[in-house]
């Protein structure tokens, strides 16, 4: 039977926004740690002959900072001089070469070469480098849409510090929504999950502990001691969470030496894979570079300042400007080595300026970002306390920093603050809400301190169990579920009722 083809012709409309490269840039820069930063600053001074810098104690300051008066007059021409003399040859050097080649430069800000020189993205530090990085680079390798590509970046992001997922699904599917625009359904993010689950290592985006003890069991090859270890946490969890060893040994029918293998094999399992990335709670502060630095006075008054480490002041050089305005003041009549030149001072000053205004973009981007979060916190900054924390999301910062929810996100995914009370990423800062039964909405981290608190002074020969918990917290205004205080227990490092029995 014959088809007959019809030709439709259909108008849509849509809107997407692409990046332009100085906001690519910014990007960048924004996302990096300081070392990194510093050490990309160093490597642009060294690609782009337009771009010069100043030491913070350079005896002689530029533009309109005060000199220190060290030197004779004789001493800086002569300095001015050879200065000049050598950013000239640079760009003699330069332009002979440029001379040879039969195309025409593209007068493009950043060539493709230029940022494979500069790097920004390959440049690696051992542990300076978090674990969410990490993942991210393991994305390159699976097969994803630009949308589960966006998914999955989520879902790094809000991985905990040993690299459980402790968000539930239905929570992310509406987060994505209300700040991304992104609208699917809770199967498509399982499916991406499960995607992050076959990351390295093993365990990693699992939603408990149980979960993330089977992934990596999972991992292991075909054997009958995988398949008991796959018993014992699938079916006598909570025997093995309780160290009934003999009761899950008669349930599966093993004899001792086998049990004591399987015994072994288990505790050799990973319970905070992300630990394993070198980015945990217990990491070693002195690893750590903090971008902040906030300072409490004993009469509550909260400042802050930056951490600019070693990075010096930038300006664009006064030869280069020079010489580009030398060569637009004689256009007419140029001749194509001319043209050439002009096209290459053009473009260096056009990135070195540009590279300035993306240092100074990042530096008021973490001013404001920071800021908002005091303006928020102040009382924990104050006192310290915890529980003092209020409930704050992205939105929040984003709102009061007049700034979009991802920049927010990148800045308090990799940016420490050193505060009187600790070094701590900003992430620590934020904190999810409960509603209590008068409508009141109340920090998870004040509803753990209160659960800690009743722990702590409960009777140890008759310790709560976690459905006791529940209804004491319940009768105090905070209306959690048995599981919750579960999740919350294990959170806090709290064993089960019966370990805390004395």
């Amino acid at each position: 039977m014959a088809q007959n083809l019809v030709q439709t012709q259909e108008q849509k409309l849509a809107q997407q926004q692409k990046l332009t490269q100085q906001q690519m840039l910014q990007v960048h820069l924004l996302e990096m740690p300081l070392t990194e930063l510093e050490q990309s600053i160093t490597a642009e001074l060294d690609d782009n002959p337009a771009l010069e810098s100043t030491e913070p104690d350079d005896a002689f300051a530029h533009d309109d900072m005060e000199q220190s008066g060290n030197g004779s007059d004789e001493e800086e021409d002569f300095d001015s001089a050879t200065e000049r003399e050598e950013r000239e040859s640079a760009l003699d050097d330069a332009l002979s070469s440029i001379g040879q080649d039969d195309q025409m430069p593209e007068p493009s800000m950043y060539s493709s070469a230029d940022r494979q020189s500069a790097d920004y993205e390959e440049i690696t530090y051992g542990d300076q480098i978090s674990f969410y990085d990490k993942l991210k680079e393991q994305m390159v390798d699976v097969d994803l849409s630009e949308q589960e590509h966006e998914i999955m970046e989520y879902l790094i992001g809000s991985l905990d510090d040993d690299g459980l997922l402790r968000k539930d699904i239905s929570s992310i599917n509406d987060e994505l929504a209300i700040y991304h625009n992104i609208y699917v359904n809770e199967k498509d993010i399982e499916h991406v999950l499960e995607t992050l689950q076959t990351f390295d290592p093993a365990g990693i985006g699992a939603r408990s502990l149980q979960e993330c003890l089977l992934l990596q069991i999972r991992r292991k090859g075909q054997s009958k001691l995988r398949e008991f270890m796959e018993k014992v946490i699938s079916n006598y969890y909570e025997e093995f969470m309780n160290k009934r060893w003999d009761k899950i040994s008669l349930q599966l029918g093993l004899d001792e030496d086998t049990a004591e293998i399987v015994h072994g094999e288990l505790l050799k399992l990973n319970p905070k894979p992300g630990a394993s990335l070198g980015e945990t709670e217990g990491r070693s502060t002195q690893q750590i570079t903090p971008d902040f630095i906030v300072d409490t006075s004993d009469d509550g008054e909260v400042t802050f300042t930056i951490n600019n480490g070693h990075i010096p002041d930038l300006y664009v050089s006064s030869t280069f400007s020079e010489m580009l305005k030398e060569y637009q003041s004689n256009k007419k009549g140029m001749n194509r080595q001319a043209k050439e030149a002009l096209l290459y001072a053009k473009e260096k000053v056009e990135r070195a300026q540009g590279f300035i205004d993306a240092i100074k973009q990042r530096r008021h981007t973490l001013y404001v970002t920071m800021k908002a979060i005091i303006d928020i916190q102040k009382h924990y900054f104050q006192e310290g306390d915890e529980s003092d924390l209020k409930p704050m999301i992205l939105k929040d910062v984003a709102d009061k920093a007049g700034l979009d929810i991802s920049t927010v996100s990148r800045v308090s995914n990799m940016k420490y603050a050193q505060t009187r009370w600790g070094t701590f990423k900003l992430r620590h800062f934020f904190s999810d809400s409960v509603k209590k039964e008068n409508g009141e909405e109340m920090s998870t981290r004040k509803i753990k301190a209160v659960l800690k608190e009743i722990i702590a002074s409960e009777d140890k020969h008759n310790p709560f169990s976690d459905d006791a918990l529940s209804d004491i917290m319940k009768g105090k205004g905070y209306p959690i579920a048995r599981r919750t205080i579960a999740k919350y227990r294990e959170q806090l490092g709290i064993p089960v009722a019966r370990l805390r029995r004395k």
